[in-house]
């Protein structure tokens, strides 16, 4: 393996002082509710609507300032994503009557989780796809109480109008105007106008992600996002400008973005340096795009594609793209990653907004025990158990030694007692 380009390490320093700042915004918001998110919304994005619930005549006014053409693009895309959220969710069955032996009858039920809140990022860019990613898959699990939120576009007290129509055509019941680590602390405590969820989703910047991992287990959450990646497996038949605009895509997306290229041939790896330096002077987000690529991007050259795959696996990055001669050789192989793309025909990109798989997807190596948003992430698996008397006289003598081998003598009696009690009626 030879580092062709290598990434700077990342600040810890930066991190500590951020889960601090997050940690008093939460503190903040729990003791002082609707005001500290009142001040909070000013501080931030210049914002002082005093009613975080956006009103119906908000949403009618975002749909006269969107095209028709973008209406229509988006009731395309959000049929992609139901269709597949659908058919993931017809996947998983409940399960009756199995019997681990004879009268001992188990099973599970699939319970939608009862409220969520959507997170739709704000930011440099209206993220309006996200909220498609987010609430169509809330709304097929069967969630009762859709909830979602978004920043107002700094200077004013207004959603960005897609991504308000967006929301909508997704079916979001609630909308709030409200974002950052407040907005999450606000979810996941409760305010005076906002009424806490059972679990939050969705990406955002770095103080998001820290305010959902600082209030887990208050309230439940998908993953702890970071910034975007993606990674590139490419032998000698890949094509440098493809693997450049896909880089670039991601890159562009904030400082803090990663683009990876791991390749068998060492031609492809500088052709792919000399096609990002090209793109780049012509591409409108080339501040954010060079600097991510310039601190974060990597190209590494490996011996041969078993070496890559390994690496690959390593990294567990949110998108991984594969550019080789023959992807059905090397797919089996792969096992950490958020979202597979193969053969150079499959941008990324098509994955981001239209194509039915969904874009929110681990980060920072979670891929390696999670993988991305999906139907599933709203719904619970609850088992259940029952067995009638005839089953008590196998199982009792098994659980009472185990639970007295463990030294815990009231488990031990609460099975004896019913073999004593129902063995009397017998």
């Amino acid at each position: 393996m030879k580092f062709i380009k290598q990434a700077k390490p990342r600040n810890v320093e930066e991190d500590r002082q951020l889960t601090q700042k997050v940690a008093e915004i939460i503190y903040n918001v729990r003791k002082r509710g609707d005001e500290a998110l009142f001040d909070y919304n000013m501080k931030f994005d210049q914002c002082n609507r005093q009613q975080f619930l956006v009103s119906k005549e908000e949403i009618e006014e975002a749909y006269a300032e969107v095209t028709e053409r973008e209406i229509a693009d988006m009731k395309a895309a959000a049929a992609n994503i139901r269709n597949f959220a659908e058919a993931q969710k017809a996947c998983i069955l409940p399960l009756e009557n199995y019997q681990t032996s004879s009268n001992v009858y188990l099973g599970h039920r699939i319970i939608p989780v009862s409220s969520c809140c959507c997170y739709v990022p704000g930011g440099s860019y209206p993220l309006y796809s996200t909220a498609l990613m987010l609430i169509i898959p809330a709304k097929v699990a069967g969630v009762k109480r859709v909830a979602a939120c978004s920043p107002c576009m700094k200077g004013s007290n207004k959603i960005n109008p897609k991504t308000l129509v967006a929301m909508d055509i997704a079916g979001a019941d609630e909308i709030y105007a409200l974002g950052g680590a407040h907005g999450i602390a606000a979810f996941s405590y409760g305010t005076e106008q906002i009424y806490p969820v059972d679990l939050i989703v969705g990406p955002g910047n770095q103080y998001v992600a820290e305010a959902k991992r600082q209030c887990y287990g208050q309230v439940g959450i998908d993953f702890v996002a970071g910034p975007s990646e993606v990674l590139v497996i490419a032998d000698d038949t890949a094509n440098p400008q493809i693997i450049a605009a896909d880089i670039l895509a991601q890159s562009e997306h904030d400082y803090l973005a990663k683009g990876i290229l791991i390749t068998t041939d060492e031609k492809v790896a500088y052709d792919t340096i000399n096609a990002m330096e090209n793109q780049l002077r012509t591409l409108p987000t080339a501040d954010i795009a060079a600097r991510s690529w310039s601190d974060y991007g990597e190209v590494i050259l490996v011996s041969d594609l078993e070496e890559a795959v390994d690496l690959a696996n390593q990294y567990a990055p949110e998108h991984l793209e594969l550019m080789v001669k023959n992807p059905k050789d090397v797919v089996p192989k792969l096992i950490n990653y958020g979202s597979l793309f193969i053969g150079e025909a499959t941008a990324e990109v098509f994955g981001d907004y239209a194509s039915g798989t969904n874009h929110t997807l681990p980060t920072l190596k979670a891929a390696r025990y999670t993988g991305g948003l999906w139907v599933g992430t709203f719904l619970k698996i609850c088992t259940h158990q029952y067995m009638d008397y005839s089953a008590i006289k196998r199982m009792v003598p098994l659980v009472s030694n185990m639970a007295r081998g463990e030294g815990l003598i009231a488990h031990a009696r609460a099975a004896e007692i019913r073999q004593e009690l129902f063995s009397q009626q017998e």
